[in-house]
C-alpha cells in the first residue's frame, strides 16, 4: 500500500513539474527561448531538451526499455544536450519531451518501485538501483532545472510562479521597493563586515 502511495505521489509531482517547465517557455519569442541567459549559455529551450534527454535515458536505458526514437547526444563537450540548434524547432523539442513523458509514464506504470535497473554512467556500487531511486533522481533533476527556468523567465519578463493559475499581476512599484530594501540590506551588511 505504501509503495503505491509513494509511487503515485512521486509520479504526480513529476507530472506537475514537467508542465511547469514547459510553461516557462509559453508565450516567449523564438529568440528568447533560445538565447543564452547565463555565462555558460543556459537557455530555456535547452533546459527542456536536456530534461527530456535525462528522463528518456533514466526511464528507458536504465530499465532496458530504450526510447523508441533516437536521443540527442548527451553531455558532449559542446553541451549539445543543453541547447537547440536552429534546425530544431520549439515544436520538435516540446514534442520530444511529451513523447518522452509517454514512454517514461509507461515504465513507471508497468514496473514496481523495487524493479531493478542499472545506470551505466553512475559509479559502482551505486550503478545498480531501482525504480524508486530513479524516480527520486529524475524528479530532483526536473525540479532543479524548472528552478533554473524560473529565474531565467523572471529575468526576461518578470513572470514568476509554478503555472499560470498561480500567477498574479506584477506590481512594478512594490517589486522595485522590495528589491531596493534587499539591496540596502546587502550594502549595510557588507559595510559592517568591512
Amino acid at each position: 500500500m505504501i509503495d503505491e502511495f509513494a509511487k503515485g505521489n512521486l509520479h504526480g509531482r513529476l507530472r506537475q513539474d514537467r508542465q511547469a517547465l514547459l510553461w516557462k517557455i509559453d508565450g516567449l519569442s523564438e529568440y528568447d527561448i533560445r538565447r543564452p541567459l547565463t555565462a555558460t549559455g543556459t537557455n530555456l529551450l535547452g533546459l527542456v531538451k536536456h530534461v527530456a534527454s535525462v528522463e528518456a535515458r533514466y526511464f528507458g536505458e536504465v530499465f532496458d526499455r530504450p526510447s523508441p526514437e533516437p536521443l540527442p547526444r548527451w553531455q558532449d563537450s559542446d553541451g549539445s544536450d543543453l541547447w537547440a540548434t536552429e534546425e530544431e524547432s520549439r515544436d520538435q523539442v516540446i514534442g520530444f519531451y511529451r513523447r518522452t513523458w509517454e514512454h517514461s509514464d509507461a515504465t513507471i506504470d508497468e514496473l514496481a518501485l523495487d524493479a531493478r535497473g542499472h545506470v551505466p554512467w553512475w559509479p559502482e556500487p551505486h550503478a545498480d538501483t531501482n525504480l524508486f531511486a530513479v524516480m527520486v533522481h529524475v524528479l530532483g533533476e526536473t525540479i532543479r532545472h524548472a528552478g533554473h527556468a524560473d529565474i531565467l523567465r523572471e529575468s526576461l519578463d518578470g513572470r514568476t510562479g509554478l503555472r499560470a493559475a498561480h500567477e498574479r499581476q506584477i506590481d512594478e512599484g512594490a517589486r522595485a521597493a522590495h528589491y531596493a530594501k534587499i539591496e540596502q540590506a546587502a550594502r549595510a551588511a557588507a559595510s559592517i563586515k568591512a
